[in-house]
């Protein structure tokens, strides 16, 4: 589902279905706080050392969250669409951090930014909920991801993309990829080639 317009309570739910199911009357508060943002292919979202304003999801694109070690971008995560998508240790504790988010293709975001996010929190115990679920889905997919890096060599680790993000090549250009599978450019190639020769 890809909606470039503000989105209705439904659109909401629907998005939400998968995480959290709740009553009509919750989405509408929630699409009534979302606004629509717009980012074209290589612009950043939220650059390094500023603070996270805005909790995401991303409708339509990809984005990328990165780090610099002094001579370049570190890809940290990579995020399709229904993701959640948000620099989570800035925006929670609403200080800078060193992460840079940026659009790796045109991108649609739907974003709510802390203090309504907040509101809605505050407002009744099943906002507070939702909240909850939110921060645990990225939690959970966050540990998944650190336990690979340290438990799986990169060919496994390049086969597991595949098997989840089948698309992602014709998607995401090879040196963001290799850099979030912690590899070069080239050394992602010798493992393609060697798992297409199979």
């Amino acid at each position: 589902m890809y909606i470039d317009h503000h989105p209705s309570a439904e659109d909401v739910e629907k998005v939400f279905a998968p995480y959290y199911k709740a009553d009509i009357k919750i989405w509408r508060g929630f699409s009534g706080k979302i606004q629509v943002r717009k980012f074209s292919k290589s612009e950043v979202i939220k650059d390094y050392n500023t603070i996270e304003k805005y909790l995401n999801i991303i409708v339509k694109g990809s984005v990328g969250l990165f780090v610099w070690n002094g001579n370049k971008d570190i890809c940290i995560n990579l995020l399709y669409e229904h993701s959640f998508m948000s620099d989570y240790l800035s925006f929670l504790n609403q200080q800078p951090t060193i992460i840079k988010t940026e659009a790796l293709e045109n991108t649609v975001l739907w974003s709510i930014c802390y203090n309504d996010l907040n509101v809605l929190y505050a407002a009744n115990k099943v906002g507070l909920r939702i909240g909850k679920a939110v921060a645990e889905i990225l939690y959970v997919r966050k540990q998944q991801q650190q336990i690979n890096l340290l438990t799986q060599n990169p060919q496994e680790r390049y086969l597991q993309l595949i098997k989840e993000r089948p698309e992602i090549f014709q998607r995401t250009p090879l040196k963001i990829v290799a850099s979030y599978l912690g590899l070069t450019a080239e050394s992602l190639s010798r493992i393609r080639k060697r798992v297409t020769e199979r």
